[in-house]
């Protein structure tokens, strides 16, 4: 058995709005929406998933769009930023593109000698948009309005912030196995060999800035992907001898989970590969119907009542 750490399995986030959230990442950033279901722990909120066209891993962006929900505020303690693989030269198609839909957004920079362009979700959820380096060969899912030549490929990197880094680059180092990769002012770049893509976590530390505040337009939590539930056990037993508390193993119907605070106080979650996606729907349906926990079918009609509708 290999006992590895797969870059990125999911993010994710908090909104304010279900169809505003909907509406953007589906019209406006062109990603699939493959799983509609509702939060486990409040079984009146939705929880989308968006992702490629299998909602294959390293692809899969989700989140909690709790009505009215208070902005949040980034700072330490927290991912700040999530990245995206996009195609080298899609970036004049992405900045006019948000310009025409009123998104708030920089002018491309470039970081360890990779353009990207940093924008905002309509919750303030901040993104950049990678051109690779190396060439991304994952499949994307296409739009009639975004077409394979600036898509969306899947992630390129996380950045979190932190006050002082040591204790979660010893998570990602001698837990993960990921490495010190390059650095750039007060910016460190730790990357897995494990996988091609999704792979990279970038520490960003900032000793006097305070400390975040997790809400509305804030990523809630980062998971790092495992093949299986035998992989996963094993990392278990890994974080509890480093000290760290970290739950049981949790069934969250499309993949196996456990969740932890690393001692730079993000929540990170372990995933599995398994079951997937069309485990109760076929890859063509992703994302269509209303899909519940078994243990809240028996109340589909109020909760379906309860939801906001989404066009």
């Amino acid at each position: 058995m290999k006992t590895e750490i797969l870059g990125i399995h999911h993010i994710t986030a908090i909104a304010g709005n279900a169809q505003k959230n909907h509406d953007f990442y589906t019209r406006v950033l062109g990603l699939r929406l493959i799983k509609k279901t509702v939060n486990f722990d409040d079984p009146h909120t939705y929880h989308f998933y968006y992702g490629d066209e299998h909602g294959n891993p390293g692809s899969i962006l989700t989140f909690f769009p709790w009505e009215g929900m208070a902005q949040g505020r980034r700072g330490t303690r927290q991912v700040t930023e999530i990245g995206y693989s996009v195609p080298t030269g899609s970036l004049d198609f992405w900045q006019k593109r948000f310009e025409e839909n009123n998104i708030i957004y920089n002018k491309p920079a470039e970081k360890f000698g990779e353009r990207y362009l940093t924008f905002l979700d309509p919750d303030g959820l901040k993104f950049e948009l990678t051109e690779a380096a190396a060439p991304d060969k994952r499949a994307q899912w296409t739009t009639d309005q975004v077409g394979k030549e600036n898509a969306v490929h899947g992630f390129h990197h996380v950045t979190i912030t932190t006050n002082k880094k040591d204790g979660t680059a010893a998570v990602l180092t001698d837990v993960f196995g990921y490495k010190l990769e390059k650095t750039e002012v007060n910016r460190y770049r730790y990357i897995t060999d494990t996988v091609e893509y999704a792979a990279i976590v970038d520490l960003v530390e900032a000793p006097g800035e305070s400390v975040g505040h997790v809400a509305g337009g804030s990523v809630h939590h980062v998971a790092f992907r495992v093949k299986d539930e035998e992989t996963l056990m094993y990392f278990r037993d890994k974080i509890v001898a480093q000290g760290l508390n970290i739950t049981q193993k949790i069934d969250r119907n499309y993949f196996y989970s456990l969740y932890f605070r690393e001692p730079g106080g993000v929540l990170f979650e372990i995933a599995t590969d398994n079951p997937g996606f069309t485990i109760d729907e076929p890859l063509e349906e992703l994302g269509k119907g209303l899909k519940l926990p078994a243990q809240y079918e028996s109340n589909r009609a109020e909760i379906e009542s309860i939801l906001p509708k989404i066009n």
